[in-house]
């Protein structure tokens, strides 16, 4: 049954991976993966924590009530499900909203804030503009949000849809190298800071200048491709943003509001957890409050706006990619049906065996892999082989798990498809794969390699 599991891992996996040549949404696999693991797991779960201490204890307290089956179906359904489901709640209730406020900003035109700022007539001054811009506004926002906002602009700068490519590829480069070294900055990270795996202010300094190098290194290559400038380059100063009904009613004095208040909200959750040590969603939750009762109080005064132009909070929800969602609550519970069965346990046990436990090769190899298939289940498999210890690499702020959150983030660049922000401009910008591959993949690579052998050099010192 154990090898079953992993089979109908293999297969949801790869599902998940050839979502778009199967045309099955990957959140449907991850649940229908869910779920039959879990079915499994509770048949086989009597031999599996018969001898584990919690499962004793339990028994312990329970003694004489059940069988020994049923005590083990019990502890399943009452202790094992109900703490993962709590982990993970945690995770999906943070990037709720997170994905909440980013769209608040961007419904009422915020982040013309940043992209009106943009008056660059040399195509590569412009281009380590955007790169600079992405790759620190992705440390704030997600970067699924951060490419949308970068490409959308693009498009109004760049008028050459080939030559167009290249930035936006250097897009999906600078997102995910700037995500890697924040603790809000990609789902991965988050997943890792609230887990308590990594802390802020561990994994900043850590990261920052591998970051950095895996995003300049291609941009140096990168900018060779663009170009030389023309007299129709005039036109790239232009930038003005298309008007919605909601925004004739906006002025930019409540965009600003709005765009700062959000990005103080975010900004401020890493400070919440220092301060008063409760879980990071509670904190992004008090930020999504306030913008609430803003925009309430915005749009009470606005009595000659039709109601149907007002985006309220309400009207941001169901904006919200909830299929995202339930793609995380789906693979999370697969990977902790894995855990609770002792197979990643295993797993860790057969790496360490292989690469006599050389935290960087497993890591980079991570990495790797996250060009090809989901970063987030990659992590979640991850964090549930190796354990925080209380010394060591895999201690809190551990060199394993800042390498991972680099590796994980960084690595999905390598592949257009390896990422949300590529799948996102992929689609946005119709690049193909080849082109991609042939162009960009190998500069990724050695990005990817740079930063590695930045972060090993500076941890070996």
């Amino acid at each position: 049954m154990i090898a079953l599991m992993v089979i109908l891992f293999v297969i949801g996996y790869a599902a998940i991976a050839l979502e778009h040549k199967i045309n099955i949404n990957k959140a449907a696999s991850a649940l229908v993966l869910c779920s039959f693991l879990w079915v499994i797991y509770i048949f086989i779960s009597p031999d599996i924590v018969a001898n584990q201490p919690e499962f004793l204890e339990f028994a312990r307290q329970k003694a004489g009530e059940l069988t020994n089956d049923q005590l083990a179906f019990d502890y399943v359904t009452s202790i094992q499900i109900i703490e993962h489901v709590g982990d993970i709640a945690e995770i999906l209730f943070f990037l709720m909203g997170a994905m909440t406020i980013v769209e608040l900003i961007d419904v009422h035109g915020g982040f013309s804030i940043i992209t009106d700022r943009i008056k660059v007539c040399n195509k590569k001054k412009l281009f380590w503009q955007i790169i600079g811009i992405t790759f620190f506004m992705s440390a704030v926002l997600d970067n699924l949000t951060t490419s949308i906002v970068m490409v959308m602009m693009l498009r109004k700068l760049i008028k050459d849809a080939k030559e167009r490519w290249i930035y936006a590829s250097m897009v999906i480069l600078s997102a995910n190298s700037g995500g890697a070294f924040s603790p809000i900055g990609d789902v991965t990270t988050i997943m890792l800071w609230v887990k308590g795996n990594v802390t802020t202010g561990g994994i900043i300094p850590s990261l920052i200048i591998p970051s950095i190098v895996s995003v300049v290194v291609p941009g140096l290559f990168a900018s060779r491709m663009l170009k030389e400038n023309t007299t129709e380059e005039q036109a790239m100063c232009e930038n003005t943003l298309p008007n919605n009904g909601t925004l004739s009613f906006i002025s930019k004095k409540e965009q600003k509001t709005l765009f700062f208040l959000g990005v103080a909200a975010l900004l401020f959750v890493p400070i919440f957890k220092t301060i008063t040590h409760l879980p990071p969603f509670i904190g992004v939750l008090l930020g999504l409050s306030i913008l609430w009762l803003y925009t309430e109080f915005m749009y009470y005064n606005k009595k000659e706006m039709p109601t149907e132009s007002k985006a309220t909070i309400s009207v941001v929800l169901g904006r919200i990619d909830l299929t995202t969602i339930l793609f995380f609550l789906g693979i999370l519970m697969a990977v902790a049906a894995l855990q609770c069965a002792g197979i990643l346990s295993t797993m860790a046990t057969y790496l360490d065996e292989i690469f006599n436990q050389n935290i960087y090769i497993i890591n980079i190899i991570i990495g790797l892999l996250s060009s090809i298939v989901d970063n987030v289940p990659l992590v979640a498999g991850t964090m549930g082989m190796y354990e925080i210890s209380q010394t060591g690499v895999f201690a809190q702020d551990g060199t394993f798990w800042h390498f991972l959150a680099y590796c994980a983030g960084v690595g999905g660049s390598i592949l257009i498809v390896g990422s949300a922000a590529g799948v996102v401009v992929m689609g946005l910008e119709k690049i193909t794969f080849g082109w991609y591959l042939k162009n960009i993949s190998w500069l990724a690579l050695i990005g990817y390699l740079a930063g590695a052998a930045v972060f090993i050099l500076t941890t070996c010192l």
